[in-house]
């Protein structure tokens, strides 16, 4: 199977953009990584960044799509907290971190944060990534509706992050098939907060492209965010073919 993906980027409202985003294949395996720095603890761009190229780096070398799930997030925690050390304006840098490898028709997912990973298949969302937040605990303990957990007071309150002092091993891994049509979209939360999934879908549907899908997504995205400050928005389209 073959795949066909795109990414974009973009500060919106903000002074700096602190999300990072890359692609990287290593034979016929795929690996898609995307971060989203914490502003609120200073330096997220270097967080972000720092991470994104330990992830693309380590899958170039691995051998395997167990190999990198096993040892990824451990290299990256290693390679944040080395920073902090060496600098103290980084001491209080944080990102999420959302990742997807695809080799065949077997998929890979890990994740810690709020940066969110959707599946499509047959055109629709079958599953998205669980927010590492305190609105997506909410929601799980029955307290709001999934939907609120867009326009939540709380939604910037993570509960796990690479950069902080928490065992890396709770980072989240799932693991699933690849079919020919399905798609995939990694996003941080500046994108899937004003965007739905009903939209993202009606996107999916209008575009044979990864690119054209994606920038749909980033126009409808600051369309919808019209009059309000808008947060850096990233997303990283990605299509599956024979």
């Amino acid at each position: 199977m073959k795949t066909d993906h795109s990414i974009f980027s973009d500060k919106g409202g903000r002074p700096v953009n602190e999300d990072c985003a890359d692609a990287v294949r290593a034979g016929e395996r795929w690996c898609f990584v995307l971060c989203d720095g914490l502003g609120g603890h200073g330096m997220g761009d270097t967080a972000s960044g720092i991470v994104t190229r330990c992830l693309t780096g380590y899958f170039r070398s691995c051998g395997s799509l167990d190999e990198f799930a096993a040892d990824a997030f451990s290299r990256a925690q290693a390679e944040l907290h080395k920073a902090q050390q060496t600098d103290a304006k980084l001491r209080q840098m944080r990102t999420t971190a959302v990742v997807l490898c695809i080799d065949g028709s077997r998929g890979l997912a890990l994740h810690i944060g709020d940066s969110r990973l959707y599946r499509f298949r047959n055109g629709r969302v079958i599953s998205r990534t669980r927010d590492h937040s305190l609105p997506q605990a909410l929601y799980m303990a029955g307290e709001i509706s999934e939907e609120e957990i867009r326009s939540h007071p709380d939604r910037n309150k993570l509960l796990r992050a690479l950069g902080d002092d928490s065992d890396e091993g709770r980072v989240e891994r799932s693991d699933f098939d690849v079919m020919p049509g399905d798609a995939f979209l990694l996003c941080s939360d500046g994108l899937w907060e004003p965007v739905t999934e009903g939209e993202m879908e009606a996107l999916l549907a209008d575009s044979k492209k990864a690119k054209k899908w994606v920038t749909g997504l980033a126009k409808l995205a600051e369309k919808n965010s019209s009059g309000r400050s808008m947060d850096n928005f990233t997303a990283v389209a990605v299509t599956v073919r024979e």
